[in-house]
């Protein structure tokens, strides 16, 4: 039985937009620091929602290595259709919806990392766990024309 709430998705791309290693800038001694940036982009002729997610590990606020990979997703016809409000042409996407993307973006980061620091002194360092409903807080809001 399908429910009225269920959204009808597939991942259908995994990309890494950046990597950038540099194992000569990380001290041990020094405390790391970790930026994570959670982004969104739709493709509406598509239905398509590309999650992008971003992590910098910094030291004395110079990263020495950084991440982002992306997770393209398609929605069926029905499912983008029930985000869209046809008076004002607007896209709204649940945020616990967002939420389930981003957390599959983040463990495809969290592998892509691990494999591309395989071998080098950087291979300690893990995307930790992260409570995305503290970092995603509102429903996405999108235009058709975005």
């Amino acid at each position: 039985m399908k429910k009225d709430n269920e959204i009808n998705f597939s991942l259908k791309k995994i990309q890494t937009e950046q990597f950038a290693a540099f194992e000569e800038l990380f001290d041990e001694k020094n405390k790391v620091n970790l930026n994570t940036q959670i982004q969104f982009k739709l493709n509406h002729d598509d239905k398509m929602i590309g999650s992008f997610v971003a992590f910098t590990f910094e030291q004395k606020k110079k990263p020495f290595l950084k991440i982002e990979v992306s997770c393209h997703f398609e929605l069926n016809k029905q499912s983008m259709n029930s985000f869209l409000d046809k008076k004002t042409s607007k896209i709204t996407i649940p945020k616990d919806f967002l939420a389930h993307l981003a957390m599959i973006t983040i463990g495809t980061a969290r592998g892509v990392l691990f494999s591309k620091t395989e071998g080098s002194r950087l291979n300690i360092f893990i995307i930790p766990t992260i409570n995305i409903s503290e970092m995603i807080t509102t429903d996405g809001k999108f235009s058709t024309f975005d």
